[in-house]
């Protein structure tokens, strides 16, 4: 009897010890529910980037190295690190920089612009076009003209951004790393590449189009890689009849060029633009007719830049032209960012790094309204 007491009592304990496990088992499936519903409100609570759910490659990006500087996920996910130090961000950060670019780079929004896997780049471009020529249906046919080939290879230089935030920042989770991330880089690489495009000298960086070589004579009889440009009889202003020296400016591009073509000036120079009236007091410029619409002069779009020199002796204030075909930005397509914790603590730097080149394509795309008499 007391064999048969003990052996019951056994086997209570273990019924009580399974049932222990089972409960145990279903607390645990029960958290493990909570925290995946909990992840998922989370994620849906984050603002996503263009919209769409952020992908593995964003999460770990951002969650895992940018937040927190775990290097190894980044590793495994984004590819090996780049040659100058930091980590290629994903398509999706990389792609709301690019948009964030094209809104605010006035040159940008304008010009062609080409991606490139490399650090260089060359095109090659006709310079007097492919000769052709007429022929009846059975006569022979006589060999043209070879076309002449000039290489463009925009030269480039690498820019970065270096912006900040507090690890407290960081930390938030409803801090929208992503999107601030993308307007920071963005915001700087927009003002040094404007000034760039616009002024640079070739050296490490673009080559702008007013660096470019030009003069007066028109495409007939100019070299290749000269710009023209129009001088406006005064020495210091815009001269008699500035907007007549406009109108010869628009017509000394060719007709193909004008579709599509802009025109570019500071703030400064556009507010003198503004004032002058035809003969019969009409204003030359007309504001734009509806909200995003840019306001025209002679009937084409004006782009600001304020990095265009202002009216002044010997400067070049306005520029007209199609400069998609007449202005090239060649680009590596990957954005790079490495984060740094150290060198001011307690805030995080992340520097960022992209290699941009350029130079005028097409001179005869391109005409200058040069301060000269």
């Amino acid at each position: 009897m007391e064999d048969t007491a003990i052996l019951e009592a056994s086997f209570d304990l273990v019924a009580r010890a399974d049932a222990t496990d089972a409960a145990v088992d279903a607390l645990r499936t029960d958290v493990e529910d909570v925290k995946t519903r909990l992840d998922r409100m989370g994620r849906a609570a984050r603002p996503l980037i263009g919209g769409a759910a952020a992908s593995i490659e964003v999460k770990s990006f951002v969650d895992g190295y940018l937040r927190q500087g775990r290097e190894a996920e980044v590793k495994s996910l984004s590819g090996a690190v780049a040659a100058d130090g930091g980590y290629a961000v994903p398509r999706e950060i990389d792609a709301l920089i690019g948009a964030r670019l094209k809104d605010i780079s006035p040159i940008r929004s304008i010009a062609q612009v080409v991606q490139t896997g490399s650090a260089g780049y060359r095109k090659l471009v006709t310079t007097g076009g492919t000769a052709s020529g007429w022929v009846s249906e059975t006569a022979a046919r006589p060999e043209t003209a070879t076309p002449s080939f000039a290489e463009i290879a925009p030269p480039s230089g690498e820019l970065y951004a270096n912006p900040a935030a507090s690890q407290a920042m960081l930390d938030d989770a409803a801090f929208d790393l992503e999107t601030w991330l993308a307007d920071e880089i963005a915001m700087e690489f927009a003002r040094a590449e404007g000034a760039a495009f616009v002024n640079g000298n070739g050296t490490n960086r673009p080559r702008g189009f007013l660096n470019a070589p030009s003069a007066a004579t028109d495409d007939a009889t100019r070299a290749f890689g000269t710009l023209q440009f129009l001088a406006t009889g005064a020495a210091a202003g815009l001269g008699a009849e500035p907007e007549n020296k406009l109108i010869d400016l628009v017509h000394a591009l060719k007709s193909g060029h004008r579709q599509g073509a802009s025109w570019v000036m500071n703030a400064a120079t556009l507010a003198e633009v503004r004032k002058l009236k035809t003969s019969d007091g009409a204003f030359v410029w007309q504001p734009g007719l509806a909200a995003g619409q840019p306001d025209r002069l002679l009937g084409y779009p004006v782009v600001e830049a304020e990095d265009m020199p202002d009216i002044a002796a010997g400067t070049v204030p306005i520029a007209f032209g199609n400069f998609r075909a007449g202005y090239l930005i060649a680009e590596r397509s990957a954005t790079s960012i490495l984060r740094d914790p150290f060198t001011n603590k307690p805030f995080v730097h992340f520097y960022a790094t992209k290699r941009i080149g350029g130079q005028v394509l097409d001179s005869d795309a391109i005409k200058l309204l040069k301060i000269s008499a």
